[in-house]
Formats: C-alpha cells, sequence, structure tokens
C-alpha cells in the first residue's frame, strides 16, 4: 500500500535534498529530515565558534533554515494522516 506525498510537502523535501517514493515511509522521512536539520545546525554552531561569521549573521541563518525545515513542525501523526496509505486522506 503506498504512501502519497503531497506536492508542497514532496517540493519541499525534494528541495533539501529528500526524494521519497510511494514506498518510504513518514516516518523514515521525517527522521532523515530531522538529521539533516541537526547536520546544519551544527554545521552553523561550529562555523559561528570557530568566528567564522557574526552572532547577527547566524541567528539570521538559523531562522532561514528553520523556515526551510518548515515539514518539521508537523508530528509524525499529521505526516502520516497528510501522505495517507494508498490515499485514504
Amino acid at each position: 500500500m503506498p504512501w502519497t506525498y503531497p506536492s508542497e510537502l514532496a517540493e519541499a523535501l525534494v528541495a533539501l535534498g529528500l526524494r521519497p517514493t510511494s514506498a518510504t515511509p513518514p516516518a523514515l522521512v521525517r527522521d532523515a529530515l530531522n538529521d539533516l536539520y541537526r547536520f546544519e545546525l551544527r554545521r552553523m554552531r561550529d562555523r559561528l565558534r570557530a568566528g567564522e561569521m557574526p552572532r547577527a549573521a547566524y541567528i539570521d541563518l538559523v531562522v532561514a533554515t528553520r523556515k526551510r525545515y518548515w515539514p518539521l513542525t508537523l508530528q509524525l501523526p499529521a505526516w502520516e494522516k497528510i501522505c495517507g496509505r494508498g490515499g485514504d486522506t
């Protein structure tokens, strides 16, 4: 039974380097997305600590990153409902 990722969610995921198929469970996609998000935040933090950017620029980047990763604002049950198996939604 396939998962159906709505176009808005699928486009956001593709922009972040993830391309789930109908066989990819939302839990797996959300976990991978969370890992990417945490990696980006840590990389920015490391750049800040190394003195490669001022704190104001860091804060702006964190806010911009949060906006790009908006699918993480949805909890897993919401993902499963939105992506409903076989278009049951």
